[in-house]
């Protein structure tokens, strides 16, 4: 098995097909990887495409084998693989997006339960396991999908969110919007890179720097705390045709913390409301080189 079969990890080159990321390969059931590409929730594939290559799989798995496959029984088990890996691909996108809080992952759960309703409206489980049937009924109910589908911006979205990095000897970023506001978070609780030679002449926008902070600080949990507030205003000035909202990160040199922090709000936002966001890291000329 590939364990991971989706079209994210194949590439095609020159007429050359190569495939990444085998998430450690193993022997295991044949259909689990077919399922795996044809049921990618972002995909989106119709039913009818989803059939007609399977039985392109099949036919082609043939002549690949020693024996037959015995085809009825191959697609009662290719069912259930596509159920498990449903569920599979929502738990990831669970842990990933509701725990640590990666949007990407967040803005994907609605994919993923809208891909199980669709499986369920074609292949009923009610007979052999109705309380299960149930359950996963209940998923994919409107109420429940609806909780993770948030406002999303398009081109006609006036709101643009200026996100600016900043040095507290400096002074705070001025707001010249209209209505003013937003928010502003001191950084200098989170232990500095930049007391640490080797971090001193890097910033926030490079990677050993952003590994320290994410390996050996709090802030990934600070992050999530600022994001819990910001989404709110967010979601509500999306609804509410506003212009502008500035989020401010303020750290002592407004080189590496803020900076940070700055970078990963603005990819936060692009992300799960695909708005239009200003970024400026205001201390770069000060940085020490």
């Amino acid at each position: 098995m590939f364990r991971d079969f989706q079209s994210r990890n194949i590439i095609v080159n020159n007429d050359e097909v190569y495939f990444i990321d085998f998430q450690g390969g193993m022997q295991g059931g044949l259909s689990y990887d077919v399922a795996s590409l044809l049921w990618q929730a972002k995909a989106e594939l119709p039913i009818e495409w989803k059939e007609k290559l399977l039985d392109y799989y099949i036919q082609e798995v043939q002549q690949l084998l020693p024996t037959p496959i015995d085809i009825v029984q191959f697609k009662k088990q290719y069912h259930g693989f596509v159920l498990l890996r449903l569920l599979q691909v929502l738990g990831a996108y669970g842990f990933r997006g509701l725990f640590e809080r990666k949007a990407h992952f967040l803005t994907s759960i609605p994919l993923g339960l809208n891909n199980l309703k669709n499986f369920l409206q074609v292949y009923k489980l009610d007979k052999d396991t109705p309380v299960f049937a149930g359950i996963l009924d209940w998923m994919v109910g409107d109420e429940v999908i609806q909780r993770f589908v948030p406002p999303i911006a398009d081109e006609r979205t006036p709101l643009v969110i200026t996100i600016n990095s900043f040095s507290y000897k400096k002074g705070l970023p001025k707001d010249d919007s209209e209505n003013g506001g937003g928010f502003i978070f001191d950084m200098r609780g989170i232990l500095n890179p930049g007391r640490f030679d080797e971090y001193k002449k890097l910033s926030g926008l490079d990677k050993p720097v952003q590994d320290f902070l994410e390996q050996r600080t709090k802030m990934n949990t600070f992050l999530n705390s600022v994001w819990d507030l910001i989404d709110i205003t967010v979601e509500n000035y999306l609804t509410r045709d506003f212009e502008s909202l500035q989020i401010n990160f303020g750290c002592t040199g407004g080189q590496h913390r803020s900076v940070f922090a700055a970078e990963q709000t603005a990819r936060h936002l692009k992300n799960k409301y695909k708005v239009k966001v200003d970024l400026t890291h205001t201390n770069r000329t000060y940085w020490v080189k």
